[in-house]
């Protein structure tokens, strides 16, 4: 499987807006994708559309936009850790040429280690975080094929983060729901 890091497609797709790292409505609260960048505090959240099992379609018309623009999210935080959550998003390019998976973890986390994954046990690879805003840093790789089916055929995936070289943090995401919310993906 190939988790690659993708370096610039910032501008061609739509990013997860913030949340303010490890609070407890991190888990709970769906955050809509915006035009350029994370949302700034005080803006109107998008809609969340539809459940498929443990994810959400969330939508939302950013400025400027022809048409609304809708990713699959799923916000988790760790067991033992509840200061440490990620928000987990797939969504398609505004041109629908390439497929999206993209992480923000909380602040705090070691960048040079990356964001580690594993599909039910199987190590998938590493991808290398990007850029950070106020919110938090985003890792973020094309979801090619084999990627894709991992994560329609899988159980449970596991993000790893780090806070330092030695500690990894696993967070577990609930793949149920996945290849249903995925097609369903406009």
């Amino acid at each position: 499987m190939d988790f690659r890091v993708i370096s610039r497609l910032a501008a061609a797709t739509v990013f997860v807006s913030g949340l303010a790292a490890g609070s407890a409505a991190f888990a709970q609260t769906a955050t809509p994708p915006s035009a350029a960048q994370p949302q700034q505090s005080g803006q109107q959240p998008g809609v969340v559309k539809a459940n498929h099992g443990a994810w959400s379609t969330v939508c939302d018309k950013p400025a400027g936009a022809n048409e609304e623009q809708c990713a699959l999210m799923q916000n988790v935080i760790a067991d033992d850790r509840p200061e440490v959550g990620l928000s987990v998003v797939i969504l398609k390019t505004a041109d629908r040429k390439a497929k999206i998976l993209r992480v923000l973890a909380p602040l705090g986390v070691l960048l040079p280690n990356g964001l580690g994954l594993n599909i039910d046990g199987k190590d998938i690879g590493r991808a290398y975080f990007v850029r950070c805003f106020t919110d938090g840093c985003y890792a973020e790789v094309v979801l090619e094929d084999n990627l894709l089916k991992a994560f329609r055929a899988g159980k449970t995936a596991t993000f790893i983060v780090f806070q330092s070289p030695e500690e990894g943090i696993g967070i577990p995401v609930d793949l149920a729901g996945f290849g249903e919310g995925y097609d369903a993906l406009p």
